[in-house]
């Protein structure tokens, strides 16, 4: 078997003594000894409804003791009654409750016999209760008269107590009882004077036995009160105590116990019961008076009770009085009990016994149950003393010490067992024991011998004892090993010698690893109704791994296993989830693990936290005009400091129920002085503010009003919004609600001509804006508002310049011109009208213009205005996105808030010619194997004489890249198709073709065709070519072909394999131009440079001559081009285009093969 070890160690020092081990462990079984009692009965009743009594007495000893018996000091035979029923080895008998068993009643006493000596029991007392009964008797009815007292006597029947005693009427009523009326401890039924209601023939005595379960009824009784012929007042007498027993009495009672002192008193008035303590104080506890004030009654009594106590009894007429000398005795007590154990042979002997009580106890020794006899006794004997020297074997007996006064006999015994023999090991040969690194372990080795033992512990086969400081051997033999280490792993053996003899024992000692804990996170703070996960880590020795637990505790008090409160916190083995954290969640959490050996502990500290609690308890102080004090008790702010409060406010008179707020207090401060405006009812709260949030606001303050004063400030943002000419319109903010300071606000409105002499108009208003009419047309004036109450008015105010209303210009701009830039873009200029004919603030000019004909067919146009707009007081501005080679007209204006001035005279200019569009197609018309012919549209705008065409060509190698460009002059205008010769057969080519006026060569319309295989068909060509039926049946193949390249092309879009754009991205219009944003001035109408045959020619950008104005030469056009600065934000309608290629036929054109 191996034990588990888990405690602690404790520094204590090694040594080695000679242990006295017998007498600190029961004698084992095995070696002779005296016998001694284990078990007996004390006082028992026998109770009438019991099947039997059970007697007990058991002992041990060796040899097995025998049992006799005693009964009231006279031996009792077992066997002399059948009823008697006895065991084997046993005093234990019990009485069958059959017939008779009143003879059984008595006082017992045990003894247990062997060679050695005899033991002996306390007596046992034996009750056999009668049925308590009322005697049959005829009790004469009792006659008094009103006033008489009068005991109606109950004399119950002997029984087991306690006793209860009631009196009732024949319905079973309880008779009423008070001070007049009243029972005594004896149960009599007292009447201090009897009044004619207390008539009756009813007055039943019921004695209740509870022990017993038994109820009996005395016979009723009968009083019978007449009227009296006079009042029969006296004075109290006692009626208990009697007068017969004098002025006073004497009573004993047993200390611990209930003290009861009685007095009751008959007279006429009612008499009233008081109690004093004559010597000494009364107990500190008022005594408890009981029965309406006769009876003292003193639980626990204390020899500090004794003394002289006095009742009295008072009426009108007298009193009477009775002294009680109270005597506290106790039964014996020890002080000193006779202590018996193992002795050797030849040591000495020394036995005490003393006790107390009171009266004082006597003390008789006994030996083996017997009285000694100091005549034959060998050892010297006393009152409280016995000693005995040079023992020997025979010496060894059972002494008995009785003490006894009048309230009791108390008994102690001393077994003196005088022994001889080796050292008896009784812990068992080959323990294991285990225990944890770091903790203490315990090896037994529980020893009896006599004379005393020598021990020591030797380890792992060495006869050297153990002796460094870690060790330390107990009195009981057993070698505590603190702060084990792994090294104390192995084989120890205890050895016990005396002078008779030496025996050893191993006992064997593992050492495991400890376990140990941690738990993640330490110490989390955490958000209320946030959640939060502790993790338990633990290490403990796989040895150990079926004993392993592992519980959490919150605060000390275990969590159960299975989820809480709905399964917000729940446990898992070695994880402690929380959802919706809540304030209560906060504690300290520990992660317990335990083993057969040990247990370790890890704690975190779970802080949960949370906005602040509202602020309490405001109160307002030093109460001024302007400002008042406000100070409160902060909440509680759940682990995070109060880094703020807000205090806010409420008045109850323009904006009730809105709160604003008033102040910041930084930090925890709990007051603030406020500076308060005039005239408002004001109330606070505040709100307590943390790194978590706002807390709620705290109950309101007392209200606190300010009294009026006049305004403290003016209007501000003053300002003239005049909407009509000859209009002064003056507008300002109004004071808020807690600026007016007073009531019946208004405002002094002050205003005069700026630069002429005259005096302030005024005008007192309750609005916010005052309007005059009549004024001159856009003139200064100065002007001042200020504020104005019951109380008074404001400070002075300042002045404030503003404007009449504005009309519209009434003047057009002179010396009109213009600067052709290039085809498409003029500069406009001008010279602005003056300032007195503005008639109001300048806010730009604006220029309008419109297409009257085209150059190239002379054609009239539609007048569609177009206008820009040019922000502030300027003199030209730039027109973009105009068509080339086309005669134009505009007109300049000025415009202000009001509205447009009148338009200058239209100015007509022309726009010179331009480079052409792109051309509408380019088809393939037909192929050959070293020809193809082309085909091509006229430009969208040709903007100008077409002076002819430029055809390029250029190789689409199967590499994908692009060969060398080849131009072709097209200088007849009319021409619109081309055979191009001297190609390479089964070639692919693109081919690009740009229209040109005298400015230049514009946009390339493109495509692609792959020429014929050399001698496909050369040989039938030319005479087949002009018949019918071949040209239509080259037209079907066509289109066949067309319709199966179309299903291709779609199919290789949809796989991503080839795109038209990554070809225009290979192949490039060799004259692609990136023609820039017309706001940086490029609208370029230079001829184009000469192509050349590379593919950086192709990519070439077209350069411009345009102007290098800035952005503010452009105006603001009707479309959303320009901004309102004038910056250019877009392309004009028809004028820009795109500078990637563009192609308007086919991309791509793939040519029929024959086979």
């Amino acid at each position: 078997m191996e034990m588990l070890l888990s405690t602690k160690g404790i520094t204590i020092c090694l040594f080695f003594i000679v242990l006295s081990l017998a007498a600190a462990i029961e004698i084992p079984l095995s070696v002779s000894q005296l016998p001694t009692i284990t078990e007996q009965s004390h006082t028992q009743v026998a109770y009438p409804f019991d099947e039997d009594f059970t007697i007990k007495c058991e002992a041990r000893g060796n040899p097995q003791p025998t049992f006799n018996w005693t009964k009231d000091g006279k031996p009792f035979d077992l066997s002399s009654d059948p009823r008697i029923v006895t065991s084997n080895n046993s005093g234990t008998f019990v009485i069958q409750n059959r017939g008779i068993i009143n003879n059984f009643q008595g006082k017992y006493r045990c003894f247990a016999s062997n060679l050695l000596g005899t033991a002996m029991s306390e007596e046992i007392e034996l009750i056999v209760p009668s049925v308590p009964k009322f005697p049959k008797e005829k009790i004469e009815p009792l006659d008094v008269e009103h006033g008489d007292s009068v005991i109606l006597h109950c004399n119950p029947p002997k029984g087991i107590p306690p006793l209860h005693i009631y009196w009732m009427n024949i319905d079973l009523q309880h008779i009423p009882q008070d001070e007049r009326v009243s029972m005594s401890l004896k149960g009599d039924l007292y009447f201090a004077n009897v009044e004619e209601s207390d008539s009756r023939s009813d007055y039943c005595c019921f004695a209740a036995f509870p022990r017993l379960r038994t109820i009996v009824q005395k016979m009723p009784m009968t009083l019978k009160v007449s009227r009296s012929n006079f009042i029969k007042e006296r004075k109290p007498r006692l009626l208990i105590p009697p007068e017969s027993a004098g002025s006073s009495s004497s009573v004993t009672v047993i200390k611990g116990g209930v003290l009861l002192l009685e007095c009751i008193a008959e007279g006429l008035p009612t008499p009233h019961l008081s109690w004093v303590k004559i010597t000494g104080n009364m107990p500190k506890d008022e005594p408890e008076t009981e029965n309406f004030g006769k009876t003292l009654k003193i639980e626990q009594v204390t020899a500090a009770d004794e003394g002289t106590y006095q009742c009295t009894a008072s009426n009108p007429m007298g009193r009477a009085r009775h002294e009680f000398h109270v005597h506290v005795e106790e039964p014996p007590q020890w002080l000193k009990k006779p202590q018996g154990g193992v002795y050797s042979v030849g040591t000495n002997l020394v036995l005490l016994c003393e006790a107390i009580g009171s009266p004082e106890p006597s003390i008789q020794w006994k030996l083996n149950g017997m009285p000694i006899d100091g005549r034959t006794f060998r050892g010297r004997i006393s009152t409280r003393e016995i000693s005995l020297t040079n023992l020997q074997l025979q010496d060894s007996a059972v002494f008995q010490c009785e003490a006894t006064n009048k309230h009791g006999t108390i008994l102690a015994s001393a077994n003196v067992n005088v022994l001889d023999i080796a050292p008896l090991i009784l812990t068992p040969d080959g323990e294991n024991y285990a225990t944890v690194v770091g903790y203490s372990a315990f090896l037994h080795c529980d020893i009896f011998a006599s004379p005393a033992a020598d021990v020591k512990w030797t380890k792992d086969e060495s006869i050297e004892p153990l002796s460094t400081f870690r060790y330390n051997l107990n009195k009981n033999g057993t070698l505590e090993i603190r702060d084990t280490k792994k090294e104390d792993s192995g084989s120890y053996d205890c050895w016990a010698t005396n002078s008779v003899g030496k025996r050893a024992i191993t006992a064997n000692l593992d050492i495991r690893d400890a376990t140990k804990l941690v738990v993640t996170p330490k110490n989390p703070r955490v958000l209320k109704s946030h959640s939060i996960l502790l993790k338990c880590q633990a290490e403990y020795d796989s040895h150990l791994k079926h004993s392993f637990k592992l519980s959490w505790r919150k605060d000390g008090d275990e969590l159960p296993v299975n989820s809480t409160e709905g399964g917000r916190i729940i446990l898992d083995r070695d994880t402690l989830f929380i959802s919706s954290v809540l304030l209560e969640d906060q504690g300290v959490y520990t992660c317990v693990a335990s083993t057969a050996l040990d247990a370790a502990e890890a704690e975190a500290q779970l802080i949960v936290l949370d906005v602040p609690d509202p602020p309490e308890d405001l109160q307002l102080s030093e109460n001024q005009n302007r400002s008042v004090r406000l100070s409160w008790r902060a909440g509680a702010s759940h682990n995070s400091p109060v880094n703020e409060s807000i205090i806010e406010f409420e008045e109850n008179h323009l904006e009730p129920g809105r709160w604003q707020e008033l102040s910041r207090v930084p930090g925890n401060g709990t007051t603030a002085l406020l500076s308060l405006a005039p005239y408002v009812n004001y109330q606070f709260r505040v709100v307590s503010v943390n790194a978590v949030g706002r807390s709620q606001p705290s109950k309101p303050s007392l209200r606190y009003a300010t009294p009026p004063a006049a305004p403290d400030k003016n209007p501000e943002n003053i300002r003239v919004e005049s909407s009509e000419p000859n209009e002064l319109v003056m507008k300002w903010e109004p004071l808020k609600a807690l600026e007016r300071n007073g009531p019946g606000l208004e405002y002094r409105v002050s205003w005069r001509q700026r630069g002429v002499e005259s005096e302030w108009n005024e005008e007192l208003v309750k609005k916010h804006s005052l309007s005059v009419r009549n004024v001159p047309t856009f003139v200064p004036y100065e002007i001042k508002v200020q504020a104005v109450n019951d109380l008074g008015s404001g400070p002075e105010p300042n002045i404030t310049v503003g404007y009449s209303g504005e009309d519209v210009p009434d003047a057009a701009p002179s010396g009109v011109s213009v600067e052709i830039v290039n085809s498409t873009l003029v500069r406009v200029f001008w010279l602005g009208i003056p300032r007195d004919r503005v008639r109001g603030h300048l806010r730009g000019y604006k220029v309008n213009w419109w297409k009257t004909k085209s150059m190239l067919d002379g054609k009239r146009h539609h007048q569609e205005k177009h206008f820009l707009k040019f922000e502030g007081d300027r003199n030209s501005g730039m027109i973009p996105g105009l068509d080339p080679f086309s005669e134009f007209h505009l007109t300049v204006l000025a415009f202000n808030s009001r509205g447009d001035g009148p338009e200058s005279s239209p100015l007509m200019f022309e726009t010179p010619e331009g480079v052409p569009e792109q051309p509408r197609f380019l088809r393939i018309m037909s192929f050959d194997e070293d020809s193809v012919t082309l085909s091509w549209g006229l430009p969208k705008k040709a903007n100008g004489h077409l002076t002819g065409y430029i055809l390029q060509y250029q190789i689409i190698n199967e590499t994908r890249a692009v060969g060398a460009v080849s131009d072709v002059s097209v200088s007849n205008r009319s021409v619109q198709s081309w055979r191009l010769a001297g190609l390479s057969p089964s070639t692919r080519y693109k081919f690009y073709i740009k229209a040109c006026t005298a400015k230049g060569c514009g946009k390339a319309a493109t495509e692609e065709g792959l020429t014929l295989a050399q001698g496909a068909y050369a040989g039938i060509y030319e005479g087949i070519s002009t018949q019918g039926w071949f040209i239509g049946l080259m037209c079907a193949i066509a289109l066949l072909t067309l319709l199966l390249l179309t299903i291709c092309f779609v199919r290789r879009n949809k796989g991503g394999k080839y795109s038209v754009k990554e070809k225009e991205d290979l192949h490039p219009d060799p004259e692609a131009q990136s023609i820039k944003d017309e706001i940086f001035g490029e609208y370029s109408d230079s001829d184009e440079k000469p192509l050349k045959g590379s593919l950086q020619s192709l990519n070439g950008d077209i350069k411009a001559t345009g102007s290098a104005d800035s952005l503010v030469d452009y105006g603001e056009g009707e479309h959303g081009m320009f901004n309102e600065d004038g910056s250019f934000i877009g392309a004009y309608s028809g004028s820009k285009e795109k500078g990637s290629v563009e192609s308007t036929g086919s991309s791509t054109a793939t040519f029929p093969l024959h086979a």
